[in-house]
């Protein structure tokens, strides 16, 4: 047998700031999300992180002098320089043996996150990996923006990456996609190397519907991104069925990125999955972007038997347009 990458434990941190969306209205019940978590004023992506990671050792026993590598997720990093995961890495005191890299995608990064490390681990370059998931979109989102602001909330996610001897891979059958041509579909339009602050003003936008928003907030078109899900996605199903050489009816668990009640609702009709195990629950969180899927696995592992979730696919979808999946053998994470 050789050894192979796979998730040993997940832990979280939501930020104390309650944000709640009005319950009786009627766009709120479609979308499903009735409060999020919002970071404060000075919480900021390394904050955030690094409270996960604490929560992951506490919660596991997990040994901070094992972790040799950091591979964060974010759109929202402390700085544009230094990598947030070099802040990470001395914040938790790990050792300075420890590789730290940051890379920058949303809704899909999580399962871009866990290809990469499992290229780590089973090549022997890394031996327990900390992927760190953590985003503060609502720093970025207008408050006067009645269709986006109620659909983001802040969080992060730490999930353990180690390799263990298996007969088989535990995370396999990666399937991954890109449609840079509607890049503007989700997107802060200024503060960037594009639209840099030193000369980019900043311009006050008022869309159709009265939603208020600035060139340095963020802009969604959601029509665009509704049409590319119910689009890309059951492909993305299908390939990841084809890959790993299962049926949809053998797979214990589907764990797709958590848009919103309304959008996975028709996703999982699209894609034909309509009487099987689906997650489809973002109410008290809201859509954390990269965090989504990590947070729906610690759940589910919290509620069931770790052996029953062999075949568990991974889903994630949005902004860049990108989009990626695979399959997680869940058996072997650390149940408290």
């Amino acid at each position: 047998m050789r050894t192979y990458a796979y998730i040993k434990a997940i832990a979280s941190y939501l930020p104390e700031q309650i944000e709640k969306n009005d319950a009786a209205d009627r766009f709120i019940q479609k979308i499903g999300v009735f409060e999020k978590h919002i970071a404060a004023e000075d919480e900021t992506v390394s904050d955030l992180a690094v409270a996960a990671a604490e929560n992951l050792f506490a919660k596991y026993a997990v040994d901070r002098r094992d972790i040799d590598f950091i591979v964060l997720c974010t759109q929202t990093p402390d700085y544009l320089m230094p990598t947030t995961a070099c802040l990470v890495q001395s914040r938790l005191g790990l050792s300075q043996a420890c590789g730290a890299l940051d890379y920058n995608l949303g809704c899909s990064g999580y399962a871009y996150g866990l290809s990469l490390i499992k290229g780590l681990i089973e090549t022997e370059q890394a031996k327990n990996v900390l992927l760190l998931t953590a985003c503060t979109y609502t720093k970025y989102i207008s408050k006067e923006d009645g269709t986006t602001r109620p659909l983001f909330g802040d969080s992060a996610t730490a999930t353990l990456v180690s390799g263990r001897e298996a007969a088989k891979p535990l995370l396999h059958s990666f399937v991954f996609g890109t449609d840079g041509s509607k890049y503007d579909s989700l997107i802060i339009p200024a503060g960037g190397a594009k639209n840099p602050p030193h000369r980019t003003p900043i311009i006050e936008q008022v869309d159709e519907r009265g939603n208020k928003r600035t060139n340095y907030e963020v802009f969604m078109d959601g029509q665009v991104i509704t049409y590319f899900s119910l689009r890309e996605v059951p492909p993305l199903v299908e390939k990841i069925l084809a890959k790993a050489g299962l049926q949809r009816a053998e797979m214990d668990y589907y764990v797709f990125h958590q848009a919103n009640k309304l959008m996975l609702g028709f996703v999982q009709k699209k894609c034909k999955l309509m009487d099987l195990p689906f997650y489809n629950d973002c109410s008290m969180v809201g859509n954390t972007v990269s965090g989504t899927i990590p947070l729906a696995l610690e759940q589910i592992v919290a509620k069931h038997e770790v052996e029953n979730l062999r075949n568990v696919m991974l889903a994630g979808f949005g902004v860049g347009l990108s989009w990626s999946g695979c399959v997680a053998d869940l058996s072997e994470m650390i149940k408290i």
